[in-house]
C-alpha cells in the first residue's frame, strides 16, 4: 500500500512541476510576442547597426520557438501520460482513491478553519 501511495505522490508532484512549466510557456510566449512586436515597430528605425541587432534578435526569435514547440509537444505527451496513470490508478483502486481525497479535503478544511 505504502508503495502505490509513493508513486501517486510522485505523479502529483510530477503533474505539479508539468502546471508549473506550462504557465512558464504560457508566459514565455506573452513574453515571445512582445519582442516580436518590438521588432516589428522598430522595423522602419535607420542604422546597419540597428539593422544587424533586429536580423540578431528575429534569429534568435525563430530558435527559441522551434525549441519551444517541440517542448510544449513533449509537455503535452508526459501531462498525458500522466493523467492515464491516474485514471487508471482510480480505476483500479477506487477506494483508495475516495480515501485520499477524504483526506485531503479534511486537511484543506482544517487549514481554512484555522483562519
Amino acid at each position: 500500500m505504502n508503495t502505490i501511495e509513493l508513486e501517486s505522490d510522485k505523479g502529483m508532484k510530477r503533474l505539479s512541476d508539468e502546471v508549473t512549466k506550462e504557465q512558464l510557456m504560457a508566459d514565455f510566449m506573452v513574453v515571445l510576442a512582445d519582442a516580436e512586436a518590438l521588432l516589428k515597430a522598430s522595423a522602419n528605425q535607420g542604422g546597419e547597426k540597428l539593422a544587424e541587432v533586429r536580423a540578431k534578435a528575429e534569429e534568435s526569435l525563430r530558435t527559441v520557438k522551434a525549441k519551444l514547440a517541440g517542448t510544449q509537444t513533449l509537455l503535452l505527451a508526459k501531462t498525458k501520460t500522466v493523467t492515464d496513470t491516474t485514471d487508471a490508478y482510480v480505476h483500479d483502486n477506487p477506494w483508495s482513491a475516495i480515501g485520499i481525497s477524504a483526506g485531503v479535503g479534511l486537511l484543506i478544511g482544517l487549514l481554512i478553519g484555522r483562519r
